[in-house]
């Protein structure tokens, strides 16, 4: 079925129908469920379900659709959004329990939850969904930014730098006839010589302290992680990284790339002057697209954009409205998890939840 029949399906059967069975839906309550429709988390349930061995649990896809519940209504936390499915009935049953009584405890939400981190599950859901509905979609814009993840954890211990296992090396230039030692290679120089998986993995993710300049040039400092973000036209994440806090923006631009171009077509690629290095210029135009980065003046005299770069450089605002919509709207000033697996679980679940209502809202009529 294509995006415009679900939408229709949606809006002409499925709500009148539910509300004929369980009663008017609020607004909140018609967004999950378009969230839900769109997004199928039946589809991978699968892992999740049980193998006949030992006690029968509580059946995660009511668990998973509650999740999502708790992101459309930006719950602070899973108590929460417990007190309010034991009060109302329509969401109790809009998830999948026929009644209050069938609503697990506290402690089967937390240990699901787990099981969903360790398996990707939002980001599963999240990127088959983009898939389905944009992959044979032209974009015109791939805006890339990343936001600061506080959390209430702690930063981890860094290494204990020992000057006995760091091998000597002479300063100044070698002398006539000795060899050139080579230097390692940074890291954007290897990342495009390595796939996706390899990128990731290269990229720790733990806790640590983040220091981010403001616009208006102040120094924000916190304690947590950093989510990175590929946003297209409509003001839709389509990408999404999680790293340490002190990793700087421009390690993450080619994995997001790598990532993006998996799932659908763009033409431009827009970043700010944290992105302004030439791997990343190249790598843009070797996937074929038109890199447009603030140039970063490095002490210099900045040079401007062309005015026609500078006019599709103003697109690059999509990228801070969605981290904005993600911290007011959808869970992410609110993330009382700990362990990158946990945090990006629920990051996604938002991510995934306001996706899906830009795919829903970019349609016309």
């Amino acid at each position: 079925m294509s995006l415009q029949s679900t939408a229709f399906a949606i809006q002409r059967f499925l709500f009148p129908m539910l509300e004929e069975e369980i009663g008017p839906l609020s607004d909140n309550e018609q967004r999950f469920v378009r969230v839900v429709e769109l997004a199928h988390p039946e589809q991978f349930m699968s892992p999740h379900a049980w193998l006949h061995i030992g006690r029968k649990p509580e059946d995660r896809l009511p668990i998973a659709k509650a999740f999502i519940a708790k992101a459309v209504w930006n719950f602070p936390n899973t108590r929460t959004l417990l007190d309010y499915l034991k009060h109302s009935s329509t969401l109790c049953r809009l998830c999948g329990w026929e009644t209050r009584s069938q609503i697990p405890s506290e402690s089967t939400f937390s240990r699901a939850f787990a099981a969903f981190a360790q398996y990707h599950l939002p980001e599963k859901i999240h990127a088959a969904m983009i898939q389905e509905n944009l992959g044979d979609t032209l974009v015109g814009h791939h805006s890339r930014d990343a936001t600061a993840i506080p959390v209430r954890e702690k930063p981890a211990s860094k290494p204990v730098f020992t000057p006995e296992l760091k091998t000597p090396r002479k300063r100044g230039r070698p002398a006539n006839g000795q060899p050139v030692e080579p230097r390692e290679p940074r890291r954007l120089e290897l990342q495009p010589t390595r796939s996706l998986k390899e990128n990731l993995a290269d990229l720790p993710i733990l806790c640590d302290h983040g220091t981010k300049r403001s616009s208006q040039g102040y120094k924000d400092s916190w304690v947590g992680y950093k989510l990175h973000l590929d946003v297209i036209d409509g003001d839709i994440p389509v990408s999404a990284i999680l790293t340490f806090a002190s990793v700087h923006d421009s390690q993450v631009a080619i994995p997001l790339a790598q990532m993006s171009a998996q799932r659908v077509t763009g033409l431009y690629d827009l970043m700010d002057s944290a992105y302004d290095a030439k791997e990343i210029h190249a790598f843009s135009r070797q996937q074929g697209h038109v890199p447009i980065i603030d140039p970063n003046p490095r002490g210099g005299e900045k040079i401007p954009l062309a005015p026609a770069r500078a006019q599709r450089f103003k697109q690059r605002s999509s990228s801070e409205r969605v981290n904005s919509q993600l911290k007011d709207n959808f869970g992410a000033l609110f993330v009382r998890v700990r362990g990158a697996a946990k945090v990006m679980c629920h990051l996604m679940f938002g991510v995934l939840a306001c996706a899906a209502l830009q795919i829903l809202q970019r349609l016309p009529g």
